[in-house]
């Protein structure tokens, strides 16, 4: 079972990949999209779900999603048509870091896609290219809320990978950003969503034990767990930033 199939089914109950409870989403979207109108681009879209959740109740709000995952787009082309949203949403199949448009975005959005950009900052490089003038940033990425440990860094992580928040937030300034507003996970949302991860992922083999993809899902599952509650957990944080830039960058 490949990776971004075992990510589908990881993150059926809990959609939005990233610790963020719905009522985080929606407070960071209303902070990101002040006006019901506009264009909104999502780098790395995964099955669309903050698009969808940003064209709901917004009905002059275009979006454009990109992403190289064929089966989340196809799920997110068929919840936007049961929406009725439909017809305002344009999703791309193809590398996001080589997206091009022919109009600039009110708001770009990429939480939890850094690593297809090589980083935060080259993130942040690459949204500024789709950004309309007096446009926001919507981005979302890890940082160390302690100095790691040795069960942290040999869950996967290398100790330069991420810094504390207040680097984070100062590279971000010293690149020309400005928050205004931001949110950090709480352990509560984090605890949800790696649980939900799990045990979405684990239920699933369990229910379809001759499937061919079982083993891959236990397996899956149990080191993403072992990862989490021996490794990363209390260690690794998430910081959700609006940001707009400089007025003199």
């Amino acid at each position: 079972m490949d990776r971004q199939t075992i990510s589908a089914l990881a993150h059926g109950d809990h959609p939005i990949a990233a610790p963020l409870s719905d009522a985080s989403v929606a407070r960071l979207l209303e902070r990101a999209l002040p006006r019901a109108a506009g264009r909104l681009l999502d780098l790395g879209c995964g099955s669309g779900e903050w698009l969808l959740r940003a064209l709901d109740g917004r009905p002059g709000l275009r979006a454009d999603g990109v992403d190289l995952a064929a089966a989340s787009l196809e799920s997110a082309r068929a919840a936007a048509e049961r929406d009725g949203t439909g017809d305002r949403l344009t999703l791309h199949h193809q590398d996001a870091t080589k997206f091009t448009a022919s109009h600039a975005y009110d708001l770009v959005l990429s939480v939890g896609a850094a690593h297809a950009f090589g980083g935060l900052l080259p993130t942040l490089r690459a949204a500024r290219g789709h950004l309309a003038p007096g446009g926001s940033v919507l981005v979302g990425d890890g940082f160390w809320e302690r100095e790691p440990d040795r069960a942290t860094l040999d869950a996967g992580f290398a100790a330069d990978e991420f810094a504390d928040l207040a680097t984070t937030v100062d590279r971000v300034v010293a690149d020309g950003w400005l928050p205004v507003y931001g949110h950090v996970s709480t352990l509560e949302e984090w605890d949800d969503y790696e649980w939900s991860w799990t045990g979405t992922l684990t239920r699933w083999a369990l229910d379809h034990p001759d499937d061919p993809g079982h083993d891959d899902a236990l397996k899956a599952a149990n080191a993403h767990r072992e990862a989490w509650l021996r490794g990363y957990r209390g260690t690794l944080g998430f910081v959700t930033l609006v940001l707009r830039r400089a007025a003199d960058a």
